[in-house]
């Protein structure tokens, strides 16, 4: 489940975002990937386009919803970058990191075999903004630490610069290209989050239950 706000969804700047880029990192890899959320946009060879990346959301927005959205897309991973608009907004910005905390206890509660990679939020071009961006990233590995071994802290912020901004905010499309890289990385380096759930000594649970699966063991 890509989960997020305008960046996730790509924005005019680049409809897909990074899930276009992730997605066929992640098939070269011998995965099928099912991105799962109530949204859906992006272009065609994205495949999969559903998303939870809600435009102009803060970090309160997403876990006002979070739980009803993992009863009916039941992830088996969670790709979470959020804070930008609590950061713009200025809604509150030392207090981010404990909504952030939040959010993810949420998630640990309702789904608690779920793989939960947190993102640190891109760069900006406003200063000010620049500012409050750095102090809520700052904050975010001792966030993260403390949620135990299925929560990883993803490094976004350290791959991008402003010029892969498209509008000083948003990302452009080699911008995402990086950052799929970053997240495929994370990915990669927890192979739990790429399995299917396993729901008993010989099961699997089917398809359309997880957030990721492979290819092998799940037939189209």
């Amino acid at each position: 489940m890509p989960l997020g706000d305008s960046i996730t969804d790509g924005h005019n700047a680049y409809p897909g975002g990074y899930r276009v880029a992730l997605r066929q990192r992640l098939a070269a890899d011998g995965h099928a990937v099912d991105f799962v959320g109530s949204l859906a946009n992006g272009p065609v060879e994205l495949g999969t386009r559903h998303h939870e990346g809600h435009s102009g959301w803060r970090i309160d927005h997403l876990d006002a919803h979070i739980r009803t959205w993992l009863r009916h897309s039941v992830p088996r991973t969670v790709l979470l970058l959020i804070g930008t608009n609590d950061m713009n907004q200025s809604y509150d910005a030392t207090q981010a990191p404990a909504r952030l905390a939040r959010l993810i206890d949420h998630i640990q509660e309702a789904r608690p075999a779920c793989e939960v990679f947190v993102a640190t939020v891109p760069p900006q071009s406003d200063p000010t903004r620049e500012r409050r961006v750095r102090a809520y990233n700052a904050a975010l590995p001792e966030v993260v630490a403390a949620k135990g071994r299925r929560v990883h802290l993803v490094n976004i912020y350290d791959a991008l610069t402003t010029a892969d901004l498209a509008d000083g905010l948003h990302p452009n499309q080699g911008g995402h290209e990086k950052m799929a890289r970053v997240w495929h990385s994370a990915l990669r380096s927890v192979p739990a989050a790429l399995m299917p759930e396993v729901a008993g000594p010989e099961a699997v649970r089917p398809c359309s239950s997880v957030g990721y699966r492979q290819a092998q063991r799940c037939p189209e």
